[in-house]
């Protein structure tokens, strides 16, 4: 046996063996044995066609987000024209995607253009009016460049918000991808629970530290009448029964403390076993809630969770540390979701359920079911007719194609791929290609025999013209398969993986795999033995 001969068996048990080991962990009688420790925790993933769960389609409300960003815009133009010696009133957000904002002196009025020029570049000014008591009100709006930059920033963070949520939530494998029309796909296979998972993925999550005005009139305000800077909500009681109820409360309008200086939340339990969730803030944030709370000692502070007060503790102290908690008569399984979402973060606009189905488990189970009965029928039918058909050279075809069926389902495990309905279908078509390129080696090589060579000769003549086509065929097919993967959704992506796996596989078992075999055979026979082909 020569050396290149020697690399060439060694590579590839090499990669056996990593193939034997990255699919043993998907047996579930190996799961359950003690040979699992030795073994990597990779195994396959079932989608949501093969194992049942949750799909929801999520709509974005950009509109707004837009509104939510133009009030922070709004903020920051107050704020820095205030440090420059220019007064600015509370600028307010319009219908249409616009901000209208008052400057006290018109003597200004090139100072504060020139602030928006150069440091609110995303903004630009599409009106302003003079009023007769010297006061200028602008109207500014956001550039078309600025629209598009929120929109793509918008959903990413939505997205990524959503993947913390589910991923502390517990879900494997949860497939969550942007779609058109600011339109989000998630897909929870496994899960069977649809109310919980909405209540977790859509909940918008913007938490807000507000002090309560208690000397408001409550019946005033429930007719309209609110006091500048004031604002009606309701607070959240629990009753016994698990139901809430809502009672008015009149807050200031103005936050103190919002939630993205939140580092951590966690669910504990007092000494009646009530749960609460406790928050922990980064060093800004602890430095202003130690401020606001040593400020307004003896006044109630709201915690405002997505527009609604879920409690609303009297500040008996300044506090200091940077931890605070939220009680609210929570069940166990309630603070625990509230503790993910508030860790995960909140979400940069509402979301809204378009689209939900709930795929059973006894539906995935005959999925999977019919998908292996065809793919062990069609394998069958293959390997017999490989066998009766080309001999040993049959017997060859037959070893590797089922060494390429375990590197696919062993590259699934490895790269972490989810295994789908079509999935399975790419790998019956990869079957099928497999056969394909063993078939043009074989034909090539018979035509050289038929010519007069030598087994050998012919092996090496047979692999040498039928390679490049090969190749040829397979990367074609490898690009359309990438094409598959990049645009298309959850199904048409499952076979795009499972295909892109299978070719390589096949390419490295048709053209490596079998030239050892062949090799191997030839080596210990004499030079004009007939080759059974």
């Amino acid at each position: 046996m020569n050396g290149s001969l020697r690399w060439k068996i060694v590579l590839t048990l090499l990669v056996v063996v990593f193939g034997v080991s990255y699919l043993l962990p998907s047996l579930p009688a190996v799961q359950n044995s003690g040979m699992a420790r030795f073994l990597p925790d990779d195994k396959i993933s079932l989608g949501l066609d093969l194992k049942g769960g949750i799909h929801l389609t999520l709509g974005v409300d950009m509109d707004k987000a837009m509104d939510n960003n133009l009030a922070r815009m709004g903020d920051d133009l107050k704020a820095v024209a205030r440090e420059e010696g220019v007064i600015v009133l509370k600028p307010t957000v319009l219908k249409g995607e616009r901000i209208e904002a008052v400057l006290l002196k018109e003597a200004q009025k090139d100072k504060l253009e020139k602030l928006v020029k150069d440091t609110f570049g995303n903004l630009t000014i599409l009106s302003t009016a003079v009023k007769p008591d010297g006061k200028v009100t602008y109207v500014f709006a956001p550039t078309p460049e600025y629209k598009k930059y929120l929109t793509k920033l918008t959903m990413d963070q939505a997205i990524k918000t959503i993947r913390n949520r589910i991923d502390q939530f517990g879900v494997a494998e949860p497939d969550i991808r942007k779609q058109q029309g600011n339109r989000i796909q998630v897909q929870l296979p496994g899960m069977q629970d649809p109310e919980r998972a909405i209540k977790i993925i859509g909940k918008t999550a913007h938490l807000e530290f507000k002090l309560v005005d208690d000397v408001a009139d409550l019946e005033k305000a429930q007719k309209g009448i609110v006091a500048p800077g004031r604002e009606l909500t309701v607070i959240m009681h629990r009753l016994p029964d698990g139901s809430y109820i809502e009672k008015p409360i009149v807050l200031k309008k103005d936050a103190m403390l919002t939630g993205e200086y939140i580092t951590d939340a966690q669910t504990r339990f007092d000494q009646f076993n009530q749960p609460y969730v406790t928050l922990n803030f980064n060093s800004r944030g602890a430095r202003i809630f130690e401020r606001v709370t040593g400020e307004n000692i003896k006044k109630r502070m709201a915690i405002v969770l997505d527009g609604k007060v879920y409690s609303a503790p009297t500040i008996q102290d300044k506090i200091a540390g940077g931890r605070a908690s939220i009680t609210g008569s929570y069940t166990t399984e309630e603070a625990h979701d509230l503790a993910i979402v508030l860790r995960a973060g909140s979400l940069p606009a509402p979301v809204k359920i378009l689209e939900q189905r709930t795929v059973g488990p006894s539906l995935g189970q005959e999925s999977i079911d019919k998908g292996i009965s065809a793919a062990v029928v069609g394998s069958v039918l293959v390997l017999v007719f490989m066998l009766v058909y080309y001999g040993f050279a049959g017997i060859v075809a037959d070893v590797v194609l089922v060494l390429n069926v375990v590197l696919i389902l062993a590259g699934l495990a490895a790269f972490g791929a989810t295994l789908t309905l079509p999935g399975i279908a790419g790998i019956i078509l990869t079957i099928g290609m497999a056969v394909d390129a063993n078939v043009i080696i074989f034909e090539r090589i018979r035509e050289e025999l038929r010519r007069g060579l030598t087994a050998k000769a012919a092996i090496v003549e047979g692999y040498s013209r039928a390679t490049l086509t090969i190749l040829d065929a397979n990367i074609t097919t490898v690009i359309a398969a990438v094409i598959l993967y990049q645009f298309g959704t959850g199904p048409v992506r499952g076979f795009a993986v499972t295909l892109t796996l299978g070719i390589i596989t096949s390419m490295f078992t048709a053209i490596f795999v079998t030239r050892i075999l062949f090799d191997l055979y030839t080596s210990k026979r004499a030079a004009d033995a007939p080759l059974n082909i």
